[in-house]
């Protein structure tokens, strides 16, 4: 499908000037009715694709754009006011003269595929991922899936979203529909070799979300291969109300369904995604919940032994909440560590810099070099399910080492009701410095004594700081460290949730 410009085209140039307060540090969410409705994303779309073109017509030929097409991409994830929400922002697209595919029902990865693969200035999806069904949002990204952040681009448009001074244009870009995920597929199963592949049994959530297609597809191209793996699905059919609640199996109780169906199954792997799949979660043989942080380390080592053989070692980029078992198993499998601030602007920038195989975060986000330096909730999965079969062992035995070695809090969010974020954080450096630990201050603060550390840092989103403690193979010195510093936090006004 696709329309185009009539003679009697003619969009409304000036807006009047509102406020914006839904963009934040990296992308843009807010409440539905309060601070995101359809005028918004139209203004936004519009900024957005003014933006990008008038970059495009001033680059010069080193720039990296001149290859490009005039096009934006943008898909939605199956919220209910998704789908409306994409069609502001397409008409605001339109009316600033930009070419638009519309990608129909994505997760966030499809369209930094599709942003590279169609070669388009920019790419959008409209989602609000784990956040209250009150909510959605737009993630944006620029040419070849690269970030936009706050200080590279995104606080110009909002500047410009909020102005309404929008350029007077003679045509309507044009708007094609291009549902067919083949070629992402195709690309994601490049990931793994399918004749390695071991009789597995797995349970997958996709919480209502927009996974259940794609995993169907994943599944498919399976079968086709003769892959001995069975599948059970779990909350697998796309519901914008999301009967089974939120998907978000950050929080301890989304996670039960996926446990009791890996028992109950006797399956040998559980699976989990939030609401646009860019975030995989993972469950062993016994259902228990695998920590983000070790899940980096498992993959880290997946890939620095497909590259073995290679003189010089894979740089693998990791952030600094919890690093003892990524830097432990980077150092014994030849890797090169590479330390990054968290969050996906940061770790897709410094993982382009570095040319980094692999990039991950405790958080459950995972990049990957040949998937355009972004990350990916499918190419984790398909990786675990390859690894279990070439080891022959069980994701607990691929885990329980790292689990002894190095044990860890896990993320401890504490609700501020006093001092800000920086106060307290000064203030527990200073409690501490008698101590002469090595600091970073790389992202929040990084404390290491040797056979502990902990990083205390604010959240870019929330009146949250957060909190993640480890040790080197000594739980009680985690248990004792731990119920330390949560009860200093305390003194300091500062609630644990």
């Amino acid at each position: 499908m696709s329309t185009s410009a009539t003679a009697s085209y003619q969009p409304e140039i000036k807006l009047n000037p509102i406020t914006i307060n839904s963009f934040k540090a990296y992308d843009i969410r807010g409440e539905l009715g309060v601070n995101l409705d359809e005028a918004i994303a139209y203004r936004i779309g519009r900024a957005f694709a003014q933006i990008l073109s008038e970059r495009y017509h001033a680059a010069d030929t080193t720039s990296g754009l001149e290859n490009l097409k005039h096009t934006i991409v943008i898909g939605s994830d199956i919220r209910h006011s998704s789908e409306q929400l994409k069609q502001a922002a397409i008409r605001g697209m339109m009316d600033a003269g930009i070419d638009v595919i519309d990608l129909g029902m994505t997760g966030t990865e499809e369209v930094y595929f599709a942003t590279s693969y169609y070669q388009a200035l920019g790419g959008i999806e409209v989602t609000a991922s784990h956040n209250p069904i009150n909510y959605n949002g737009l993630k944006l990204v620029k040419e070849h899936s690269k970030p936009i952040s706050a200080d590279d681009g995104l606080a110009e448009i909002q500047a410009l979203a909020e102005s309404g001074q929008f350029n007077n244009m003679s045509q309507s870009g044009a708007l094609q529909l291009l549902t067919d995920k083949s070629a992402y597929i195709d690309h994601v199963m490049t990931f793994i070799d399918t004749d390695k592949l071991q009789p597995l049994k797995l349970v997958i959530n996709s919480g209502n979300g927009s996974a259940g297609p794609t995993v169907d597809l994943l599944i498919d191209k399976l079968v086709q291969a003769d892959a001995p793996i069975e599948v059970i699905k779990l909350h697998y059919t796309p519901d914008g109300s999301f009967p089974n609640g939120i998907p978000n199996p950050m929080i301890e109780a989304n996670r039960v369904a996926t446990q009791q169906a890996v028992l109950e199954n006797k399956a040998d792997l559980g699976i989990a995604f939030d609401g646009d799949f860019d975030r995989c979660f993972l469950f062993d043989e016994h259902g228990e919940f695998i920590d983000g942080s070790y899940v980096v380390g498992m993959l880290a080592q997946a890939f620095l032994n497909k590259y073995q053989h290679q003189e010089q070692g894979e740089p693998i980029v990791y952030d600094p909440r919890v690093i003892y078992n990524t830097e432990a198993v980077i150092a014994e499998h030849n890797g090169q560590a590479v330390l990054s601030k968290s969050g996906h602007s940061f770790i897709k920038q410094v993982m382009r810099e570095s040319g980094a195989v692999y990039g991950g975060e405790m958080s459950a986000h995972h990049y990957f070099r040949d998937f355009f330096y972004c990350d990916s909730g499918m190419i984790p999965w398909l990786l675990t399910i390859e690894l279990l079969s070439i080891t022959g062992k069980t994701l607990s035995e691929l885990v329980t080492g790292y689990i002894q070695s190095y044990p860890s809090s896990g993320e401890l969010n504490f609700r501020l009701t006093s001092d800000d974020a920086t106060t307290i954080i000064s203030a527990i450096e200073e409690n501490y410095n008698a101590e002469n630990p090595n600091k970073s201050v790389l992202d929040g603060l990084s404390l290491n004594f040797g056979d502990w550390r902990f990083n205390l840092r604010a959240s870019n989103t929330e009146p949250l700081i957060r909190l993640n403690i480890e040790t080197r193979g000594d739980e009680q010195l985690l248990t004792h460290k731990t119920q330390e510093i949560k009860t200093w936090l305390s003194k300091q006004g500062a609630v644990l949730v």
